[in-house]
């Protein structure tokens, strides 16, 4: 049974179990959106990261620019690390994962610890703990909180900082939160949007999480729905102007970092 009943993990943005999966990278189809893919021209699909103690661990690389641009495979996501198999800590080493972003709250991290991966440490950026705790279940509030909460906004900006940072090393980076698919989900529509990737790709991302979660829109535990990530995005429009603005006045980021960014990412 997927759902959590304890009343200290209770959270649709929180405790989820792993599946088993296989090492290695594959390329896997995301969810269905609801529209006919018949005669539709092909659409980029995440390159998964198969994990036996995760269920929603990708990158980016398979998508392009609006300029044509390739992402690097060098940022992950991915749901909590707390049943990595000795197998997948190799592979995460493989891949020259050298740092760990935590996303979670402090409640969340210590029911489901992270597996320690050697030579990356952990930082832990919690987004909604300064927040009503009601926004772990109220995902509608949570989604504007991303955008509207300061704690929220420093946490981003730490997590994209360290992705500048550890990419300007030549190394890789993994960022999650419990299911994957919330915190990170916002996350990682601020990377793609940063590096120039189409909105529709940056949601075809943000629905992959039902796929890969074996979830519906309508399970609010397990799944995403759209109008979520569209809330942030029209959040960030209403208070700063437009997602630009998000970016430099709430999250403090500056035109070196996004430029380095997208140096560091883009080939």
């Amino acid at each position: 049974m997927r759902v959590i009943t304890s009343v200290a993990a209770v959270s649709a943005i929180a405790l989820a179990p792993a599946v088993t999966g296989q090492a290695g990278v594959a390329v896997a189809v995301p969810a269905d959106t609801g529209s006919s893919t018949t005669d539709a021209p092909a659409v980029a699909t995440p390159s998964v990261i198969h994990l036996a103690g995760t269920e929603n661990t990708r990158t980016f690389a398979a998508y392009t620019t609006t300029s044509g641009k390739s992402v690097s495979p060098a940022v992950i996501r991915s749901d909590n690390l707390s049943k990595l198999t000795a197998s997948d800590i190799r592979t995460l080493k493989r891949l020259n994962v050298t740092s760990i972003v935590d996303l979670r709250t402090q409640l969340e991290y210590t029911v489901q610890p992270n597996r320690a991966v050697p030579g990356a440490p952990l930082k832990h950026f919690d987004v909604l703990g300064q927040t009503p705790i009601t926004n772990l279940i109220d995902l509608s509030s949570a989604y504007r909180a991303f955008v509207t909460s300061p704690s929220a906004r420093a946490a981003f900006r730490k997590t994209l900082l360290n992705i500048k940072n550890t990419t300007s090393a030549g190394n890789s980076v993994i960022f999650h939160c419990t299911a994957g698919k919330d915190r990170t989900g916002w996350t990682a529509a601020l990377l793609l949007s940063i590096l120039g990737v189409d909105r529709a790709t940056i949601e075809r991302d943000y629905l992959a999480s039902n796929t890969y979660r074996h979830a519906s829109p309508s399970d609010p535990l397990n799944g995403v729905r759209i109008e979520w990530l569209r809330s942030s995005f029209a959040t960030a429009n209403s208070k700063y102007g437009s997602l630009d603005g998000y970016l430099r006045k709430g999250l403090g980021l500056t035109t070196k970092d996004l430029n380095t960014l997208r140096a560091n990412l883009l080939r």
